[in-house]
């Protein structure tokens, strides 16, 4: 019982620390990528327009002269000056208020795709990575074992057991594998820089994954229902309340407009007379009130508000159909990840039993050096079909997390 805990305790803390890691790799590539600096700044344009929605008109100030002074029995008029101020209608200002905030909103759901998607990438990247430094180590194992067989080769040459031929085809064999390992490489290479571009870093900086994963016993539990909390989902929700918010600006920019003024025009005094109103100047409070008679302007904009929510509505349905059918795949997929690593599993095993026979035939002088080619091919191509296996679970879990967490 005692060994037993103390396994678990290991493999939980291996569990951990590949979490761990994964997850530093993510955060740093939130941090620096610059998408999400660019959604980030798109954001914080949406949230100035909260700030540019309060406005009112401009105040008119106009000034006149008269080149020919109409004359009033108090003197003539000398000039003009007003000033006038429109204000919109009750709630106008807060209802744009509303429409900005609903738009800052959407605008920030896109941060949230944004950021889940790149951890996405990145969590394939890093699964992409580790498959191709594990198909290295098999290779490298292979190799081993090959230098092995070849030793045994060598030595039932001198005794008469075996032919050079033999020597040969395990020397051609290791070549190969060789081979495979530099390609693999090459490809590891490429995929590093493509990760260290996700993380907006050097494209030649070294990363760091893990030595081995493994498949766990049981899978997490998975809520199909969590999909409708989906940010790709939510995203048509709150365009949808930014055209409700549209739609209540466009009812109060429908109202009249209110507009104060005064109007002040200087008078001269008449020389000729005299009494207590003489050259007394004028001064005019004006109120004014726009009135939008002809409103066929809002009653479109209501029509193709109510289109949008129709279109937006309909667009959601189609993305959850998208979202319903790519979560039963990855699930498929992850199902099919673990039924062909528990088949390999139990073909390596096979070949594992067989290759100790051949091992048990050399002591007797009888090892056919064909049949170790073969169950060497073997082992490589169930460890490579393995390995395939956990990088197909590991991705499609991360998948599935994007759907429903």
């Amino acid at each position: 019982m005692k060994n037993i805990l103390i396994i678990l305790s290991l493999v939980m803390s291996f569990a951990f620390a590949k979490a761990q890691q994964l997850q530093a790799y993510i955060d740093e590539s939130i941090e620096n990528n610059p998408k999400i600096q660019a959604f980030e700044l798109r954001y914080n344009i949406a949230e100035e327009k909260v700030s540019e929605a309060n406005w009112i008109p401009n105040t008119e100030i106009s000034a006149g002269y008269f080149i020919s002074e109409p004359e009033t029995r108090t003197g003539a008029q000398v000039a003009q000056f007003s000033v006038r101020q429109m204000l919109p209608w009750f709630g106008t200002i807060t209802a744009r208020e509303n429409y900005a905030n609903a738009l800052a909103e959407a605008e920030y759901v896109e941060i949230t795709i944004a950021k889940r998607k790149l951890a996405l990438s990145v969590a394939q990247s890093y699964y992409q990575l580790y498959a191709i430094k594990a198909k290295q180590d098999v290779l490298e194992r292979n190799i081993g074992l090959l230098q092995t067989y070849e030793k045994l080769a060598l030595t039932s040459v001198e005794v008469g057991n075996a032919s050079a031929v033999d020597v040969l085809k395990l020397q051609i064999q290791q070549n190969e594998l060789l081979q495979q390992k530099e390609l693999l490489q090459e490809e590891f290479l490429a995929e590093q820089s493509n990760f260290n571009n996700l993380l907006n870093r050097e494209s030649v900086r070294q990363v760091q994954v893990v030595d081995s994963l493994i498949i766990p016993e049981t899978d997490p539990l998975l809520d199909e229902a969590a999909l409708t909390l989906n940010p790709e989902l939510i995203k048509y929700d709150k365009l949808y309340e930014s055209i409700e918010q549209s739609e209540l600006l466009n009812q109060r920019e429908s109202s009249p407009v209110l507009g104060f003024g005064v109007n002040y025009l200087p008078v001269q005094e008449r020389p000729d007379m005299n009494f207590s109103d003489n050259g007394k100047d004028i001064l005019m409070p004006m109120v004014s009130l726009s009135i939008p008679l002809f409103d066929n302007r809002f009653k479109s904009r209501s029509r193709q508000n109510e289109l949008r929510q129709q279109e937006i509505e309909s667009q959601k349905q189609q993305r959850l159909n998208v979202l319903e059918s790519a979560f039963a795949k990855a699930k498929s997929l992850r199902n099919k990840a673990r039924i062909s690593f528990d088949t390999q599993n139990k073909n390596l095993a096979r070949a594992k039993d067989a290759e100790e026979i051949l091992l048990k035939n050399y002591e007797t002088g009888t090892i056919d050096f064909n049949d170790v080619l073969d169950i060497q091919e073997l082992q490589l191509k169930f460890q490579t079909q393995q390995i395939q296996a956990i990088q197909l679970y590991y991705v499609q879990s991360a998948y599935l997390n994007y759907l429903i967490n």
